[in-house]
């Protein structure tokens, strides 16, 4: 099953700020678009995906909404709590972020299989 999907946002087109980072809004956009994906590469198996992708978005938006001006690049929200000690404690937006990168590290991997023609989803998974 193939599908055409262009994405209004894409994490290729988010301007780095050279000495502050990745800004939180742009990433956090480009991650609610990719969400549309999972549903079509499959609801069912994708689903636990899907919501565990959804949750970290959240959580990290969640600490964005607090203090947009402050937090307004991930490395700024990650040195925050790394100076509060809680960007280790359970729910942080830095442990969110650190299984989001893992979320899109493992899906990159799948289309990356699927792209090269894997047409078994489980070999592909």
């Amino acid at each position: 099953q193939y599908f055409l999907l262009v994405l209004d946002t894409r994490f290729s087109d988010i301007e780095l700020r050279e000495e502050e980072g990745i800004p939180t809004e742009e990433f956090l956009e480009s991650c609610y678009a990719i969400v549309p994906v999972l549903d079509k590469l499959g609801p069912t198996v994708f689903a636990p995906v899907k919501m565990d992708f959804v949750g970290n978005i959240k959580k990290i938006n969640q600490k964005f909404i607090t203090n947009k001006e402050e937090f307004d690049t991930l490395q700024k929200i990650v040195l925050h709590e790394v100076n509060a000690g809680v960007a280790q404690v359970r729910n942080s937006a830095t442990e969110a972020l650190l299984w989001l990168k893992r979320g899109l590290k493992f899906l990159k991997g799948f289309l990356t299989e699927v792209k090269n023609g894997e047409k078994n989803i489980q070999t592909a998974l």
